[in-house]
């Protein structure tokens, strides 16, 4: 398919740079705060927040990741039906996604990992995930569009069911297969991995599907996509409170309400605050994400993706706290690996890192964003100097 636009598709930066910029203060909170929590979701856990403050600080970080993927197979799409329409060979694109994945493997096990510190070397990343769903990718994205939307969809909705059990656990790498494809969890280290490749190849696949969408549009048609993706971002997030009240299919963690049963099997009904009910509510499984995970996230990215729209037609788009956003949003590899360096701030031989209140991790967020920015800045000059170093796969 011949491309009708051409460009950036700015809105698309500026959602990349707010999620960006929102991941910077998740792992700003997890490296500094004692209160901070995670791992929702893990062999059906549920971490207990300390108050809805800390809960909500988490919470809004959830955007994340299922942006990020979605947004990486939008841009893949494009990117790669372009370069076709130039009349670069299936192969040569393919062989390009095998070595951008491979790429990031590297950066996975050699940066990232790193950077977290811990004993699990091996662990498998929202990076390392995304590497492999490139080279997944470098062989499906020869199926028919709407085949890749049956798949991904399917593997979105029915991946709850999906049964590892024929893969053998004592072995390390029967149990790391299993990380890696379905079961997140930190159990067995240094074979732990949060980000298995199903469901998210699925977000990749739907993400895939819109860039494609996106790739036959003209710039005027993509203006007027506007209100179809307010729309869309509102339907999901109403979506998502009739599958969090139905407390059934979606939902990989389930309400809990106000009752206990005893061991008599006596049914206690307790009062319940506020901040528990909402709580109780928006607790949600992202380590596998649920359905209702995803239903709230990449309804926010809709609404994210239109404000972007709407901003990039005042003037001064380009400029201010927009503008900042725009840069983080057109180098998020760099972000993601620059960031996790400068927020851990771990001096050499330091085993504890100190513990701050949020106010003061919300200063270090900020500084940081500003140093995040110049860097940036001055990595893209750099990319855009040298267009045929490994630069452009980072």
């Amino acid at each position: 398919m011949a491309s009708k636009s051409s460009g950036r598709l700015q809105f698309i930066d500026f959602a990349r740079g707010v999620v960006m910029a929102i991941m910077a203060w998740d792992h700003v909170s997890g490296f500094w705060n004692r209160f901070h929590r995670g791992g929702e979701g893990v062999l059906g856990n549920k971490p207990a927040f300390v108050s809805l403050k800390w809960f909500l600080a988490r919470y809004v970080s959830h955007y994340c990741a299922p942006t990020f993927v979605f947004l990486a197979g939008t841009v893949l799409a494009i990117s790669t039906l372009r370069r076709a329409a130039r009349g670069e060979s299936q192969f040569s694109i393919s062989r390009r996604l095998v070595t951008r994945g491979f790429i990031l493997l590297f950066l996975m096990y050699f940066s990232v990992t790193p950077s977290f510190g811990g004993p699990s070397q091996y662990y498998f990343g929202v990076i390392a995930c995304i590497g492999v769903c490139l080279v997944i990718f470098s062989v499906v994205r020869l199926l028919p569009t709407k085949v890749i939307l049956v798949l991904s969809l399917a593997t979105v909705l029915l991946h709850q069911y999906f049964d590892l059990s024929f893969i053998p656990t004592e072995p390390d790498w029967g149990w790391y297969l299993r990380v890696i494809i379905h079961e997140p969890n930190h159990l067995r280290s240094p074979f732990t991995g949060l980000y298995p490749i199903i469901p998210w190849i699925g977000v990749m696949g739907l993400g895939w599907v819109f860039g494609s969408f996106l790739n036959g549009l003209s710039q005027e048609e993509v203006r007027g996509l506007k209100r179809p993706l307010l729309y869309t971002g509102v339907a999901f997030i109403v979506t998502f409170f009739l599958v969090r009240w139905n407390n059934g299919f979606g939902n990989l963690l389930f309400r809990e309400g106000t009752q206990i049963i005893d061991s008599t099997g006596r049914v206690w009904i307790f009062p319940q605050t506020t901040s528990q009910a909402i709580m109780d509510w928006m607790y949600v499984s992202k380590y596998p994400p649920s359905i209702a995970f995803l239903l709230w996230t990449l309804g926010g990215m809709c609404i994210i993706m239109y404000i972007g729209m709407r901003l990039q037609e005042k003037p001064g788009f380009k400029n201010g706290v927009s503008g900042v956003l725009l840069t983080y949003g057109r180098s998020p590899l760099f972000f993601y690996l620059a960031h996790l360096w400068l927020y851990k701030l771990k001096l050499p031989g330091q085993v504890r890192t100190p513990v701050l209140p949020m106010f003061p991790a919300l200063v270090l967020w900020f500084a940081g964003l500003t140093a995040l920015w110049w860097m940036c800045e001055r990595y893209e000059r750099i990319k855009k100097s040298r267009p045929n170093s490994i630069l452009q796969y980072i």
